[in-house]
């Protein structure tokens, strides 16, 4: 499966266009959807809690290797022993009927393996980003759900998050003028042990984690796909073993077609919060903690007034919101506003920002 970039600019637009539709249809949901959480790690930590806050999803099944772990958050969530998996006998889920769809929370080595495995048995599948290690992954698990007729996701939670939907609305209705110049940056200074450290787990260093952030938001603000990429990457200490497999840092410039800049920093060394600040003809805007779960924050100077936005709202929103709406999509037949295709989009551009800085893949 290759994509060009026309087909890449209009699969863009029309997200772009899905993304500001109503995320959730009025009438009351028929039922509730069924995850099983694939992987008890941190992010699942805040996707279960976010499930459990909506009305039309639930926690039905979990997959881990740790037994008893699994075994305590069943009991927190009502779900019966018959229904924990370990990683081998993954597959039976094929015929536990309370399962509608997996949330992939595991190291992005295995997103394509249970990705692939869950539509082979007929569930849906919301995926952790980055989508995959590489663009053939990312094919692969596109084509795996296409064929057993199954729903993708990748979970962009930022897509569904109001104070970033804000600042697109703000920048698509001229409030600011004609877009010049885009920087965005996030990182956070890595321990040590973790599988982010190990290449063959994570794919590559901070882009692939955190950076992926900058990379995606500099698409949705702008509403277009980038048409060329310069890129740096650097290790600052070599005797550092956190950095023995994968780089500590990465920066990269785009040009968009429209002639916009982008300019986006990402590390494993030093705390960086997330942000973005968009430069306009006639103003600019700019969003604090733009990636993280909560704090989020937005300031700028839009049609001619300053505007100062703090956003209350609390961990697990996005995730309450991302779950909504991919269930909504699942009960309604409906395609998810951020499709494995966007996320093969963004595995494209990670591998030219490779290219570019002199990273193998």
């Amino acid at each position: 499966m290759e994509l060009n970039r026309r087909d890449f600019a209009k699969l863009g637009s029309l997200s772009l266009a899905a993304r500001f539709a109503p995320a959730l249809n009025a009438q009351a949901p028929t039922k509730k959807i069924g995850y099983a959480v694939i992987g008890l790690g941190r992010i699942a930590g805040h996707f279960m809690p976010g499930s459990r806050s909506t009305t039309n999803s639930q926690i039905t099944a979990l997959v881990s290797g740790h037994r008893d772990k699994a075994e305590k958050i069943a009991a927190e969530y009502g779900i019966p022993a018959g229904s924990i998996y370990n990683y081998e006998n993954f597959d039976q889920i094929a015929k536990n009927p309370n399962v509608d769809a997996v949330y992939v929370a595991l190291p992005n080595s295995m997103h394509a393996e249970y990705t692939i495995r869950a539509a082979a048995a007929g569930k849906h599948v919301l995926c952790e980003k980055p989508m995959a290690l590489n663009v053939a992954e990312a094919e692969r698990m596109i084509t795996a759900c296409k064929v057993a007729k199954v729903k993708l996701m990748i979970a962009y939670r930022c897509h569904y998050e109001p104070t970033n939907l804000r600042a697109v609305q703000i920048i698509r209705d001229g409030g600011i003028g004609k877009v010049q110049a885009i920087e965005s940056a996030f990182g956070f200074n890595m321990g040590p042990n973790e599988w982010r450290t190990s290449k063959k787990l994570a794919g590559g260093g901070p882009i692939f984690d955190v950076g992926i952030y900058s990379l995606n938001a500099c698409r949705y603000l702008t509403g277009e796909e980038p048409e060329h990429i310069s890129a740096y990457a650097s290790t600052n200490d070599h005797g550092d073993p956190r950095f023995a497999e994968v780089e500590e840092n990465t920066s990269w410039t785009m040009r968009f077609p429209s002639g916009i800049l982008a300019t986006c920093t990402t590390t494993y060394g030093a705390n960086m919060p997330g942000y973005f600040r968009v430069y306009g003809s006639k103003g600019w805007l700019q969003v604090d903690n733009a990636f993280v779960y909560e704090g989020l924050h937005l300031r700028g100077f839009v049609n001619g007034a300053d505007i100062d936005e703090p956003n209350p709202a609390k961990d697990p929103s996005h995730f309450q919101a991302e779950a909504e709406h991919f269930s909504h999509c699942v009960e309604n037949n409906l395609e998810p506003q951020s499709p494995g295709e966007e996320g093969l989009r963004d595995m494209t551009y990670i591998a030219q920002i490779y290219k570019s800085a002199g990273i193998a893949t």
